[in-house]
């Protein structure tokens, strides 16, 4: 008994629960290396990556550049109802084996293992771009079968078959009656979804996106396209702008970026690209975690920056991988920043001033052609008249101003024409019968016991001037004052030693016909005398500038000392009209209208103000053109 329970106790250490312990440790500290379980789903994979049929030509022809090939012709046709593509180049063709035969073999068993990476470890890769061994199978986003050709040293031609979705390859001689140097590469029939490739995108892609290969190889890269009849040249991109120099060195702990920079007009293609060794990775690098800041989403660069040392992602080769490589070179940007942001701000402050220029040539223009339709005697602070004639009249009495405008006919170009005599008169050039008349001037401020004088303008439908068989009646209707003539047609008016407004009448008689119009005069007990001799002196529109005041309600005031109209830049109406330059300029036209009106209508009451108003941007905004 006592030997059984001592067998027992002894079997009741199982050995079992020691040997799973001793596994699991064994497990946790087993190691070994990767592999892939599947390899034609790794290729599979590997071939799918690449989604842009574009960078599988271009890596064509970025293989044709690597074997220092001097011409590459990419031809697109149709054979038998299909659609075929073919890359040929007459560079060394592929590398022959022992037996003299171009080595299809290691090819297309050495995926992922690219002799270019050797080369470049050996440092015998200068000027060779693939590293990865896996652009050979981006053909499979292009069409179904590929045909690859190349000579071998007995001058033959063979020729290497691939077909998409299937791991078996095929080698054999092609029939031809002369082997030329070089390689072919026969894509045929192609995908449907890319049948709109045309040789003109083909073209336009390869330009850019092989600007610097194509540029500092010198190879000739002709595009012929069957199917459209026509044959493209390959030339490298040219950027627009103004090219920056001395721009600061983009340098790193891995070495020195390369940029090449233009300023140009903004616009939403403008963008700078990332390159590397001269193929571009990314189109736009504000797209980049982070650089989504200025310069480089100010869309007024356009360029490119290559940068050697960064690393790409395999397969669609248009992705970067954000290791130390990739900080290093954002962190290297930073003084080239600065010096940009610097170059476009002065770019930008040009553009306003350009800009404020032509607009102001643009409002004049408008305010020009509207008076040769509006009464321009009743807007006399504004006067639309060509300097010369302005400094022909600079000696006569302000008063007589209103006349000279009357004689003095001045084009829509603002050039003042000759006058023309009664002898020269033509026919049609005889004024009708009246149909009209205004004073001039409509609107004016007298200080008190002050004279000022009033003309009447009669005119014919034709706003010609009506001189024959006139009867003139002026009458103080409003107010108080006294008038050197009640017949004349210029009388002068002497206002009372009191201030207060005035109403002066006046009705022009011819025959049966009478017209009537009306003054309102301003008696002040005071003028301001800055503002008369500014007034007086500045003839002609005033320029207009910028002040800033958020938050306060005036959009724009009168500057009579400085001659200047100063709008308020941070109103919220003007932050709104800057959206478009066409809102920005109408914005700026109708502030010039409430100042005219303003000026030359003082004391009216408010509808007939708001009347000016509406009639002024009737005709001003009807005749502006953007500059």
């Amino acid at each position: 008994m006592a030997g059984r329970d001592s067998i027992v106790l002894t079997d009741a250490r199982p050995a079992a629960p020691v040997t799973k312990k001793s596994a699991a440790k064994s497990n946790a500290s087993e190691r070994g290396k990767l592999r892939i379980g599947d390899d034609w789903n790794a290729i599979r994979i590997i071939a799918l990556s690449q989604s842009n049929p574009l960078k599988a030509i271009a890596e064509f022809v970025e293989n044709s550049i690597d074997a220092r090939a001097r011409t590459v012709v990419i031809e697109r046709g149709r054979e038998r109802g299909s659609q075929y593509l073919v890359v040929r180049d007459d560079g060394e063709g592929v590398p022959c084996g022992a037996d003299g035969l171009p080595d299809f073999k290691y090819v297309a068993t050495h995926i992922c293992d690219s002799i270019k990476r050797r080369l470049k470890e050996e440092d015998a890769g200068a000027g060779v771009q693939g590293e990865f061994g896996i652009g050979l199978l981006s053909f499979w986003t292009v069409g179904h079968t590929l045909i690859m050709t190349s000579t071998g040293a007995d001058h033959r031609a063979y020729q290497m078959v691939m077909t998409k979705g299937d791991p078996r390859y095929a080698v054999k001689p092609k029939r031809v009656l002369f082997g030329e140097s070089g390689t072919e590469i026969r894509i045929s029939p192609l995908l449907n979804g890319i049948r709109s490739l045309t040789g003109e995108k083909i073209q336009w892609y390869l330009a850019a996106e092989l600007r610097d290969r194509i540029r500092n190889s010198h190879v000739r890269v002709t595009v012929i396209d069957k199917v459209a009849r026509k044959q493209y040249q390959v030339e490298p991109r040219q950027f627009e702008g103004r090219l920056l120099h001395q721009l600061p060195p983009v340098r790193s702990t891995f070495g020195e970026a390369y940029a090449e920079l233009y300023l140009t007009a903004p616009a939403d293609e403008r963008c700078v690209a990332l390159t590397k060794s001269g193929t571009r990775v990314v189109a736009d690098l504000a797209i980049l975690p982070g650089l989504e800041h200025p310069p480089w989403n100010s869309r007024y660069l356009q360029g490119l920056i290559d940068v050697p040392y960064v690393n790409l992602t395999p397969g669609t080769r248009s992705g970067i991988v954000h290791d130390e490589h990739y900080a290093a070179f954002v962190d290297s940007l930073g003084p080239l920043e600065a010096h940009l942001n610097s170059v476009i701000e002065a770019q930008r402050r040009a553009e306003e001033e350009q800009a404020n220029t032509e607009s102001l040539r643009a409002i004049q223009r408008a305010f020009r052609e509207a008076m040769l339709v509006l009464p321009r005697e009743e807007y006399d602070w504004f006067e639309i008249r060509s300097p010369s004639v302005q400094g022909a009249g600079a000696g006569q009495p302000q008063e007589g101003s209103a006349e000279a405008v009357g004689e003095v006919e001045v084009s829509a170009t603002g050039v003042a024409e000759p006058v023309v005599t009664s002898l020269q008169r033509k026919f049609f050039e005889h004024p009708g019968p009246l149909h009209s008349v205004v004073i001039s001037p409509a609107a004016a401020t007298v200080a008190v016991g002050q004279a000022r004088h009033f003309r009447a303008l009669p005119r014919d439908r034709a706003r010609r001037r009506v001189e024959d068989d006139l009867v003139f009646t002026w009458e103080i209707t409003e107010g108080s004052g006294t008038l050197s003539s009640l017949s004349d047609q210029e009388v002068e008016f002497q206002s009372p030693l009191w201030p207060g407004l005035v109403r002066l009448s006046l009705v022009v008689s011819q025959r049966d016909v009478r017209c009537s119009a009306e003054a309102l005069i301003t008696v002040a007990d005071r003028l301001d005398v800055t503002v008369g001799a500014a007034t007086v002196s500045a003839r002609g529109l005033p320029g207009y500038t910028f002040e800033r005041a958020a938050g306060e309600l005036w959009r724009s005031r009168f500057d009579a000392e400085r001659n200047l109209i100063v709008v308020n830049s941070g109103h919220r109406d003007f932050v709104f009209a800057t959206r478009s330059r066409a809102l920005q300029l109408r914005y700026l036209v109708r502030l010039y209208i409430k100042e005219l009106v303003l000026k030359n209508f003082v004391g009216l009451p408010a509808d007939q103000v708001a009347e000016r108003m509406i009639e002024l941007s009737l005709y001003v905004e009807e005749k502006l053109k953007l500059p």
